[in-house]
């Protein structure tokens, strides 16, 4: 025999023990109105089964419509709401069309889709289909998190492009050297010639940074593939 709907003047009234929905509180599916809560297990027992088809949560714009805030809200005269059969649910977390499969696999027969206000409703039937269709898109979040990359201080990248503006730098510091050693006393006049070998060598270490510069960049476009 089913469980029999059960009323509540306040989601509150509701015992621990009869609220057995593990993904859904009381608070969530009463009436936003009102407070009030009509609890209608095969509904609900049908929500869980949703939620835990597709593995993430639903977020839950509306359930339980007392009579008196589903006139406020200008809903349907006989809505599934104010039966407890009845739910909107947010489409920011999920793909429209897997989720109305997934919500058909477990027993919702009624759907109505508003992509203007970003949710679906969903309801025990009669069947039937009434909105707009959502748009094609792709669902907001990654399902998986990507792999955590290198720190920038350590990657690749910073390295080799530091290291082959040192060099530069540098370089170019051999070079002014070299120019006012050579005008400078006859004294320091026998440090010059040891002054194009460190050029040389700076241009080597430039060069090398350069290189593992490119090596990086490419390393980063196959991981953003």
């Amino acid at each position: 025999m089913p469980d029999s709907v059960r009323s509540y003047g306040h989601f509150r009234d509701v015992p621990e023990a009869e609220s057995r929905w593990k993904n859904f509180s009381p608070a969530e599916i009463a009436c936003r109105g009102t407070g009030q809560l009509k609890l209608h297990p095969e509904a609900l027992d049908r929500l869980q089964a949703l939620r835990d088809r597709l593995g993430k949560p639903l977020i839950v714009r509306s359930a339980y419509r007392s009579p008196a805030h589903n006139r406020a809200v200008k809903g349907a005269p006989r809505s599934k709401h104010m039966d407890g059969t009845a739910f909107d649910i947010a489409m920011s977390n999920h793909d429209p069309a897997a989720f109305a499969e997934a919500a058909r696999a477990v027993g919702f027969l009624g759907f109505g889709t508003y992509p203007r206000s970003g949710f679906m409703h969903i309801d025990l039937g009669p069947a039937r289909q009434r909105g707009e269709r959502f748009p094609v898109r792709a669902v907001p979040f990654a399902a998986k998190a990507p792999p955590v990359r290198e720190a920038l201080a350590d990657s690749r990248t910073l390295c080799g492009t530091g290291a082959a503006g040192v060099a530069t730098v540098g370089a170019a510091g051999v070079e002014v050297a070299r120019e006012v050693l050579a005008e400078a006393q006859g004294a320091v006049l026998p440090l010059v010639p040891y002054l194009d070998t460190l050029r040389w060598l700076f241009i080597a270490v430039a060069l090398g940074g350069i290189g593992v510069t490119i090596y990086a960049l490419d390393d980063w476009k196959q991981w953003r593939q």
